[in-house]
This record gives structure tokens, sequence and C-alpha cells, in this order.
């Protein structure tokens, strides 16, 4: 049995049926830099996928790197519970200086347990303490994580059978865009002002503002802005799941920047790191930070090395305004190479706003298959959606534009093949 064969096997003899990404992208990872990924055989991969959003700076930045290893060479804290240490006040500071402080967000900043989904459950305890009230509401198409609290809000069908029970604690409503000719906030408003709507008062209303695994459905700012109005209206907590559209990933480090409002509460995780490393945040106003030492807790909540490369990454990316700029024109770009691949499937739509577009191409085969065969000519790239029907773009947002061209150019060589191969095997078959 040779090296490559042998390791291949371990996977499938020792490894967990609930794997997933490695099913459609199957070889051997060894190696990361920056947007590009490589494989045992020394073959080099453009990642368009970034680790669902958790490698927004792209892989092994050369800063966060040398601030990480030279904090670990000087046996520097690795586990501090939530311990003060210089770590976390430093990433406070900066997170306070250039993220909170130029936003007026007075928000405290609480360290969850690592994932996303355990910031989740955290706000939604917390706006059930604050209002003594039970449902949360959310929205189709949502997703929020699939622990029991969090799998709760979440829309997917698939994932929600995993639980196998009851979810509770829930009202769903529809997002904006959901139904042709609904006015979704509108109808979120007539619900709630209505007595016998069967709709009780919310504990909190949480949305993403662009729904990253729902299909990249992105809700206007009108719409924010009207949800936010009959939160506060109702005596609801405002929950804004940044989890994957944060961070910068829509072309501000918030995905609500200038959308003219604020989050009672702000989830986090993913990038925030900035490095990879597991790394979750609630923000929750003053007067709601109303917990109790460790009311909520986990042994890893706040990670040591993650407070780390998330402070350089704030100081180098954030302090001022010429990443941001940047990716203005990085949204443009995938904007343009995005109508090509959407000119070539009729019907199909463009979605998603900044740097998390996709385009729906109306078949979960067919994005599949482009997918799938993108992959075999050196392109990382994923699907999502409701039926897995949308090609979505969430690269680095440190993607050059070099690399952004090489790799919408195998995106579209790969659609155009596998759209002639469907036309040429429909006409076979008549």
């Amino acid at each position: 049995m040779t090296d490559k064969s042998a390791t291949a096997s371990i996977f499938k003899r020792r490894e967990s049926v609930a794997r997933s990404y490695c099913r459609g992208f199957d070889t051997v990872f060894t190696s990361a830099s920056g947007s590009y990924l490589k494989d045992a055989g020394g073959r080099e991969y453009i990642d368009f996928l970034a680790g669902c959003s958790s490698l927004n700076y792209g892989h092994n930045d050369p800063d966060m790197k040398a601030a990480l290893i030279e904090h670990i060479a000087g046996d520097g804290i690795a586990h501090g519970l939530d311990l003060h240490t210089d770590t976390k006040s430093g990433f406070l500071t900066a997170f306070d200086e250039h993220i909170l402080a130029p936003r007026g967000m007075d928000h405290k900043v609480m360290f969850t347990g690592p994932t996303g989904a355990n910031a989740v459950e955290a706000a939604m305890k917390i706006a059930r303490k604050v209002t003594g009230r039970n449902d949360i509401i959310a929205f189709t198409n949502g997703f929020h994580g699939v622990t029991m609290g969090a799998l709760a809000a979440t829309g997917n069908g698939y994932h929600r059978g995993g639980a196998s029970a009851p979810l509770n604690g829930v009202m769903r409503l529809p997002f904006d865009g959901y139904m042709e000719g609904l006015d979704s906030a509108a109808y979120l408003e007539a619900v709630l002002k209505d007595a016998s709507s069967g709709v009780d008062a919310p504990a909190a209303i949480m949305l993403e503002t662009v729904q990253g695994e729902g299909g990249l459905n992105a809700a206007s700012a009108d719409f924010i802005r009207r949800v936010a109005a009959l939160a506060k209206e109702h005596g609801a907590l405002l929950i804004i799941d940044d989890i994957q559209a944060g961070c910068g990933r829509t072309g501000s480090f918030f995905s609500f920047d200038e959308m003219g409002v604020m989050p009672d509460i702000v989830t986090m995780a993913k990038s925030v790191s900035g490095f990879g490393l597991p790394m979750a945040l609630v923000l929750v106003r003053p007067e709601y930070d109303v917990f109790g030492p460790a009311e909520h807790n986990g042994t890893f909540r706040g990670n040591t090395h993650a407070f780390v490369t998330a402070r350089v990454a704030i100081e180098k990316f954030w302090a001022d305004e010429r990443f941001q700029s940047e990716l203005v024109e990085k949204t443009t770009l995938i904007h343009t190479r995005l109508s090509e691949l959407a000119d070539l499937v009729p019907g199909s739509a463009m979605k998603g706003r900044g740097l998390m577009q996709g385009v729906d191409v109306g078949s979960g085969d067919l994005a599949s298959a482009i997918c799938a065969r993108a992959f075999e000519n050196g392109l990382v790239i994923e699907t999502s959606g409701s039926e897995g029907q949308v090609v979505k773009v969430l690269a680095p947002l440190t993607t050059s534009k070099e690399t952004f061209t090489k790799g919408f150019d195998i995106l579209m060589d790969a659609a155009r093949a596998v759209i002639g191969e469907m036309a040429d095997t429909k006409i076979a078959a008549e």
C-alpha cells in the first residue's frame, strides 16, 4: 500500500460519515498560502471557499503568523479560561479603537465557546432572560448553527432532521424577497400587531443580512430598518447574526454598516480570529449584559492564540480606509464575472452582496456539476441554497485581481463544458 493510498484509507476507515466538504474535494491538502491551497501531489488550487468565510484574510497571513509564532516561542499563555491576559487586552483595545468606537457602539464583548453556534445560543438565552419571553422570531432559509437552540432557528430541513427531537421556541416568518409580491416587513408588522395572529410577542428577532448558507439571499437596508423598528416597538431585542457575513465579507466590517440600524446583540465567529483559529463573540448592549458570572460558560471561552492574530488582523486591515476601498473594487469585479455565468444559464439569478456573491442556476445538479468540474481544473468553490442551486464565491478578501481573474476563468470554462455536455446528452436522448 502506497503512502497516498494509506492516507486516503484512514479517512474512510476511521472518520465519521458526517464529514462533508471533503466529499466534494477529494484530495489531501498539505499547505496553503494567501488564496492558494496545495495538495500532497504538489498541485495548487485557487481557493474560492476560504474556510466558508473563516479565512477572509487568506491562508497564513505573514504578519499574523509571525505574531503567533513569537507568542508561542516566548511561552505566551496558550489557554487561560477567561483570565485577564495581555493578549486579551491587546485584542479588546484594538477592537474598541478601530471597530466599536468609530461606529458609536457601546456593546460589551462576551467571549463564548469557540463556535458560531455557541454565540447564537448565548444570544438567544440573553434575549429570553432580558425579556422574560420564550419565542424567537427567525426567518425562512436562515442558518444559525446545528446545536439544539441554534438549530431551532435554522430553516434547512436536512439539518433540522438531524436533531431527532422537537425544536421549540422559534417562530419562522418569510425573509425579505421570500415570496414574489409579499412585503415581508409588512407581514411581520401585521402579525405582531394582531392579537389573534398566533404570533406571541417575541424575546428577539434574529436574522442574517445576507443568508450565506440559505442561498445568498440579501435583505435590503429598508427591510432591516423596518425589522429593527418593529423589534423596538414590541419590546424585542434585535439580534444580527454576522458570523458569515461579518469581518468585511459584504464590503464593510459589519454587514449592517451604513444601514442605519444598531443591533442589540451581534454574533460573530469564523473570521473574527483573522487566522482561522476558533473564536466567537457576542456583542451586547450594556443594559442587556445580564448573565451572572459563568452563567453561560465553556472551557475554551476566549482563544488566547486567536487574540494574538485577531489583534493583528484589525490593526493591519481596519485601522484606516484602504482595505475597505479595495473591497469596493473587488465587489465590482466579482459581480461582472458572475454576470457572465448568469448569462450562460437561462432563468438564472445573481445573488448576494459584496464579496459573498453567487449565481442561482436553478438546479442543484447543475451547480454541483459546475463546481466539481472547476475543482478538477484547480478551483475550490462550493454551492449553497435550499437545493444547493447557488454557485457561491467566498474567496479570501485579500485575493488579488490577477488570482480572481484566473479563478473566474476556470469557473467559466467549467460552466461552459458542463452546460455543453448536458445539452449534448439531451439531444442524444431525443
